[in-house]
């Protein structure tokens, strides 16, 4: 059973699922009556930026700075004992490296996923608007990012990984019984 005071860091490039995974994790962790918040990159980035516009913050020293502020509040929630699934991109090895060394309970989720294949699924048009050049520092294309160097759980996702079957790795990962529904048909 996952003990509260826990951070669950689900990292992946932009598309990879990371927010439809946490959300059921989350969701199991509350079946098993575990106490836990939600945190998604993409919601913190639009709470701890500035909404200048002209500031978009999303070169590499903006977003490790970002990140790393990201880790600050994991530690500081995970400290009072909830357990914290955060959805980000991320991929920073000082990151990952601090997280290992100052969270207890951390847990690396990485979803590792083809960019062709996220080019293919581009569900906010991120990699279509840097393909028009629109849109540049999209991490993984012309922003450099770093790999965990050592995921506690690695799903690669090719196309074929179901929800419930990614589920299914972190729960095992985590000792949690997983909440079986008829999303077996939902890929990641």
């Amino acid at each position: 059973m996952t003990q509260p005071g826990q951070v669950i860091w689900i990292t992946g490039l932009s598309g990879a699922g990371k927010s439809t995974l946490a959300s059921r994790v989350v969701h199991a962790l509350q079946i098993a009556r575990q106490p836990v918040v939600y945190l998604d990159g993409d919601e913190l980035r639009e709470v701890l930026v500035a909404r200048n516009q002209s500031d978009r913050g999303m070169d590499r020293d903006s977003r490790l700075s970002l990140a790393q502020q990201y880790a600050a509040l994991c530690r500081l929630l995970a400290d009072q004992g909830l357990a914290v699934v955060i959805a980000t991109i991320s991929m920073f090895q000082e990151v990952h490296s601090w997280n290992r060394a100052n969270i207890p309970n951390y847990v690396e989720v990485f979803l590792r996923v083809p960019v062709e294949i996220l080019r293919d699924r581009d569900p906010k048009g991120i990699y279509q608007a840097f393909d028009q050049g629109e849109l540049s520092s999209v991490a993984g294309l012309d922003l450099q990012v770093d790999d965990p160097a050592d995921p506690d759980v690695i799903i690669d996702n090719y196309g074929s990984t179901s929800i419930l079957d990614a589920e299914q790795v972190v729960l095992n990962f985590l000792g949690i019984s997983a909440v079986g529904d008829s999303s077996r048909g939902r890929y990641l």
